[in-house]
């Protein structure tokens, strides 16, 4: 009994070790959106977790050091395109989102 107390105890530390590993530090620089020629560019800096994207956007520019990734919901789920560093893509309009 007391040797499966370990186990377990060993399993729940590497889980909380192994999570705490894979969380990255937030993008350093900006992420640009362009939608149309009478809007401002929209700026994103230093961005962190899931942004929505404008309604309007039409491409988006990665001006940060690291990948960004860009979805087709506003959730920041299932299938992405990486924009990395220095790169800019099409980006869906309407309900798309992006993280870094």
């Amino acid at each position: 009994m007391r040797t499966r107390a370990v186990l377990i105890s060993l399993v729940a530390a590497s889980a909380v070790l192994g999570l705490a590993g894979s969380a990255q530090a937030a993008a350093t620089g900006d992420v640009v959106v362009f939608s149309t020629e009478v809007q401002p560019l929209d700026v994103y800096r230093d961005p962190s977790g899931c942004q929505q994207l404008p309604t309007a956007a039409h491409v988006l520019t990665n001006q940060t050091d690291g990948p960004v990734r860009i979805y087709g919901n506003p959730f920041c789920l299932g299938p992405s395109v990486v924009a990395q560093p220095g790169h800019g893509v099409h980006v869906p309009g309407g309900a798309g989102s992006f993280s870094a």
